[in-house]
Order: C-alpha cells, then sequence, then structure tokens
C-alpha cells in the first residue's frame, strides 16, 4: 500500500554530515543533562510508600493530588486502580516520617475533604528495592541492545549491527535527556517505553537495511550512495503509514490516559519521532561510514586462469 510514489530518490546522503552533526549535537546534551541533572527516578526506583484507598464515589484525582500536596508531597503519584473509587497513591520517602505515621498524615488529609475514604492497604517499598530495579533495568538494555547486535550481524552483516546499535543507543540517551532537561519523573512504565522504542527503532532500520541489500543485486551499476538513497526513498510510504498510524495510538494515551499513562505516552512520542529520524538519518550513513559495498553481499566467482601449454 503506497500513498504516494516518489518518482526521483532524495538524496538523503548529501544530507549525511549535516544530519550527523545535530545527531552528535543532540547526543551531546542529552549526555550533559544527564550529567548535570540526572533522572528525577519516581518512587519505583527511589522507594517509599504505596496507599491504595477506597472511595464510595469516584474522586476527582486533581482534588486528591492537592491535598497531597497541601502536605508538601508534590511528587507523590495518583491514578486510580482497579476501578474508578480505587486510587493508588505512591509516596516518597521522607527523612523524619516513617511509613505508618506518612500513611496516616495522608489519610487525615484526604478524610478532610471526602469523609468515606478508606485505606485498603498500605506497603512500603525499601531503598534496596529500587536500587534492584535499577539494576535490572540497565541490565535488560545492556541484553536487548546485544541481542540486536547479534540478530542484524547473522542476517546482515556487522557493518548494519553496529550502524543500528549507535542509531537505537542515540534514540534511548536522547529520551534519557529529555526527561533528566525537563525532570520528568522516570518511572517503570517510561522504563518499559524505552525498551519498547529500542525494538520498535531497530524494526525501521531492518526495513531500510533489507532494501539496500535487495539493492546491491539490482542496481549493478549505482554507487553506494545512490542505493541507500533509493532504499530509503523507496521506504518512505510505508515509514509514514506505519509510524503514522503508530503515533495515533499513542496520542490518544497522551490526550487521554491520564497521569497513570502520560509520561509512558511522551517517552514513546520522543522515541518514535527519533526512531524514525535515526533509521534514516543516522543508521544509514555511519552504514556508508563503515564503507558497506557490494561485494559484501554478492559472491563474485573467481574463474580458473586456463593453464599454461
Amino acid at each position: 500500500m503506497e500513498f504516494f510514489r516518489i518518482r526521483h530518490d532524495i538524496p538523503f546522503m548529501s544530507w549525511g554530515k549535516y544530519t550527523t552533526t545535530i545527531s552528535l549535537v543532540t547526543f551531546l546534551l542529552s549526555i550533559l543533562f544527564l550529567a548535570t541533572r540526572g533522572l528525577n527516578f519516581g518512587v519505583d526506583f527511589t522507594g517509599g510508600t504505596l496507599m491504595e484507598v477506597h472511595y464510595s464515589e469516584a474522586p476527582e484525582l486533581d482534588k486528591v493530588r492537592a491535598s497531597l500536596e497541601g502536605l508538601n508531597l508534590t511528587e507523590a503519584s495518583v491514578q486510580n486502580f482497579g476501578t474508578s473509587r480505587d486510587v493508588l497513591i505512591r509516596l516518597p520517602l521522607k527523612a523524619d516520617t516513617n511509613s505508618a505515621q506518612l500513611s496516616g498524615q495522608v489519610l487525615q488529609a484526604l478524610q478532610q475533604d471526602d469523609s468515606t475514604v478508606e485505606v485498603r492497604r498500605v506497603e512500603f517499598v525499601g531503598p534496596q528495592v529500587g536500587e534492584e530495579l535499577v539494576s535490572d533495568g540497565a541490565l535488560a538494555l545492556l541484553l536487548v541492545s546485544l541481542g540486536i547486535v547479534a540478530y542484524l550481524a547473522v542476517r546482515f552483516e556487522w557493518r548494519f549491527a553496529v550502524a543500528a546499535l549507535i542509531a537505537n543507543l542515540h534514540d534511548v540517551i536522547i529520551i534519557l535527556g529529555f526527561f533528566a532537561f525537563f525532570q520528568w519523573e522516570f518511572s517503570l512504565p517510561v522504563l518499559a517505553a524505552v525498551l519498547a522504542i529500542l525494538g520498535y527503532s531497530v524494526n525501521e532500520s531492518v526495513v531500510v537495511f533489507d532494501r539496500v541489500r535487495e539493492n546491491f543485486r539490482k542496481m549493478r551499476k549505482a554507487s553506494v550512495p545512490q542505493i541507500i538513497d533509493n532504499a530509503i526513498t523507496r521506504t518512505m510510504s510505508r515509514t509514514i503509514i506505519t509510524h503514522g498510524s503508530t503515533q495515533l495510538a499513542v496520542l490518544s494515551m497522551l490526550l487521554f490516559g491520564g497521569h497513570a499513562l502520560h509520561y509512558f505516552a511522551v517517552a514513546l512520542t520522543i522515541g518514535i519521532l527519533f526512531g524514525i529520524y535515526s533509521s534514516v538519518l543516522v543508521a544509514s550513513p555511519i552504514v556508508l561510514w563503515l564503507g558497506v559495498s557490494r561485494e559484501d553481499f554478492i559472491k563474485v566467482d573467481k574463474k580458473e586462469a586456463p593453464a599454461a601449454p
């Protein structure tokens, strides 16, 4: 299915030095923000108190958040849990208050707005659990990256594996850079979004790489930049349809998913936008720079020299 057909190949590879410069600057800025500001880890990672409360009628979550802000708990997370009358509250650690005292203060504040509120459970999440989540998340990122490299090296060639790995890490670092710069809460759903983007972005790279490999066999007289330009141009319609439809689903989560899905959808949105960019304008120029050639895919038959009389 094609919405449009581009007659002439777009010279993407001639823009390589500009796009590489933009990517390098964005990447370094993200590293700078991560080093100076750091990530604003949520309760899932830092530890804290989880409270599940029940109302007789569905409460307004903004009103619940306002009550918590009155206790100087601005970092608390509030979301519906199960039904519209059940609310899950994640409270950050407070140095001078234990879990029981904190949950008591919160319940008292909530009862001032609605006396029907009841506590269903209170759980304490220790910092040790948060440290394990950080290390497990980093390990998951590492294993996914290694798996991608192995898959592409076997399916294509090592240059494609290196290019895809750099492009995917470029996407991940930029997502983390956004979260560090704006100090958005980095929670488990955001980590899940980052892992999802790794797989999503590599899928787009594989589509372009497949077409590049096919072109090496079909376009015998074309140069390598012309082959890559043709591959990207021929997949543009598919790229727009795929990413456009995916972004529509993510946009619906962003607009209507509420606070629980907000940063998950934000991370996916950034990842999708930069995933398109990196697959076309980061991975492909790197493949060209690494010196991929037709001989990497087409075996040249060496004819034996005739025997001397």
